[in-house]
């Protein structure tokens, strides 16, 4: 059967029949830019109006709970056959808005992003409509020069004159990159040759440090039981004489230490692990020093609040993520390194000729794609850089101090009222406490006191998020029983979303 064409949506059989078109006219293109600059104009009225207006409004929620099963219902999350018109997808745009937790909500306190900065949110918009990929100068001129300089910022403020670095997806990924790149300094045939070459190699880390070491010592074959954990004291700071005893111990039983990774500013607790010691003891056994300072890196640019990092200059590489307390927006994670050797790209480039020709007219040095274990990969540094200029350095010291100030707002009146109970003074911004209701006060000594006060955080939660107030986060640690951690970084908070914090988890938790 042979077809012709009537009209750009329509085609006619041979006996005059009208069928629809898979792909309408080929000769033509498929994309209307009228029609998608309308709709892309009409979504975004919706996103500043939903996400960005009501979404940072204290008189509105924080999320719009429902169960999964309802919450597919009115998703209609079925892929079809064909198509849908302009108007339900506006509608489906805002549904998503609706159903999506606020994280730049004033009461999001529920992990360690949340926020908006403006300027950050344009720089990510704009990366998205480029959509470039930042591995060759040809494709990402601007951006190859942006990441450079925005990396040479932040090493500055590790202390570092010169060095390496990277974007990476997250900060697992940045502390997965250092554990590779240690390994490929001390056993570079391991590139080649794979893994059988080598001696059992150890990596020491405190129990309190992120779960990334973890996933890292798996998915590259050193394997978990060859991650070593060195005591911590009460307030989760890695002890150095501790580490000292447990690399000369590995050494005794034949096994190669290579890595030892600390941390700035530990996931529950905010705890920054002392860096001058540790790195003598790295110096010492010869280690390489990775600090992952994801969270608590921010306080570099703090004068008052960067000495909880002091000795990070001697570290080998450093992890950060600047989507953190600086509300650059999700994902925004940096691996520096201290190397001046092109460690990076010796480890890990593949030299693919149909990218990186060397007979470029330009400096082949500036495509440097071959540093990273990913082909793609997504423009990170502009959100960064944008938000840099708009505020300075002077502005983003500011946010730190400010969730400092904040933090000792808060917990100062905690003391003030009944049944809020510190694990102890926090060090950064994580504020971890138990609430007692009124039902358990004064009965610390009960047999079930501590099983009954394990309850009371998850039912709280649960009421907190089926109401939409606001978020925070619980969790055990140790032999502690579930207790709450509240992060305070969002330049959006007031003292008075936390005096209602506080009034909250008492009208939620005072009947339990």
């Amino acid at each position: 059967m042979y077809f012709y064409v009537q009209s750009r949506f329509s085609l006619l059989t041979a006996d005059g029949q009208t069928m629809e078109p898979t792909v309408g006219d080929l000769s033509d293109p498929l994309i209307n830019h009228t029609e998608g600059q309308l709709f892309l104009h009409e979504a975004f009225k919706i996103i500043v109006e939903e996400v960005l207006c009501k979404g940072t409004d204290v008189k509105e929620k924080v999320c719009e709970w429902k169960e999964p099963e309802e919450l597919a219902l009115l998703l209609d999350l079925e892929l079809r056959e064909k198509g849908e018109q302009k108007e339900k997808l506006l509608q489906r745009v805002r549904d998503v808005a609706k159903y999506s937790v606020k994280t730049s909500h004033p009461r999001f306190f529920n992990q360690q992003f949340a926020g908006v900065d403006y300027h950050s949110l344009a720089g990510r918009f704009l990366s998205e409509a480029l959509n470039t990929n930042l591995f060759t100068y040809e494709v990402a001129p601007v951006f190859v020069l942006m990441e450079a300089e925005v990396l040479r910022g932040l090493r500055e403020l590790v202390g570092w004159t010169e060095g390496d670095g990277l974007f990476c997806p997250g900060g697992s990924t940045s502390n997965m990159y250092a554990l590779n790149l240690a390994r490929y300094r001390l056993y570079p045939e391991v590139k080649s040759q794979g893994l059988w070459s080598l001696p059992r190699l150890t990596i020491f880390t405190s129990p309190e440090s992120h779960y990334s070491v973890k996933k890292g010592a798996a998915f590259m074959g050193f394997g978990m039981d060859n991650v070593i954990f060195v005591k911590v004291d009460d307030g989760g700071h890695m002890i150095p004489e501790d580490l000292d005893e447990k690399i000369k111990l590995s050494k005794s039983q034949g096994a190669v230490p290579h890595f030892v990774s600390c941390t700035s500013g530990t996931t529950v607790q905010g705890a920054f692990d002392p860096l001058d010691r540790i790195a003598d003891v790295c110096d010492k056994h010869k280690l390489w020093l990775h600090v992952d300072a994801a969270w608590g890196g921010s306080v570099l640019f703090s004068k008052k609040h960067r000495h909880l990092m002091k000795g990070v200059n001697r570290a080998n590489s450093v992890a950060w993520n600047p989507h953190k307390m600086l509300v650059a927006g999700l994902q925004c994670s940096v691996l520096l390194l201290k190397d001046t050797t092109n460690l990076l790209k010796k480890c890990h480039g593949a030299n693919a000729s149909y990218l990186f020709q060397q007979d470029k007219f330009y400096d082949v040095n500036l495509d440097i794609g071959d540093k990273s274990v990913q082909c793609s990969r997504k423009v990170d540094c502009l959100k960064l850089w944008l938000m840099w200029k708009a505020v300075g350095s002077t502005g983003l010291e500011q946010r730190v101090d400010k969730a400092f100030f904040h933090t000792r707002y808060l917990v100062e009146q905690m003391k003030k009222r009944d049944g809020f109970q510190l694990l102890r003074e926090p060090e950064f911004v994580n504020v971890c406490f138990w609430f007692i209701p009124p039902s358990l006060r004064g009965k610390e000594k009960n047999a079930d006191y501590q099983n009954r006060l394990a309850k009371v955080a998850p039912v709280i939660k649960e009421r907190m998020m089926k109401q939409g107030t606001m978020m925070v986060g619980y969790q055990p640690l140790g032999d502690r029983v579930n207790f709450f951690r509240i992060t305070i970084l969002s330049p959006l908070i007031s003292q008075k979303d936390l005096d209602f914090f506080l009034d909250e988890i008492e009208r939620l938790g005072n009947d339990v």
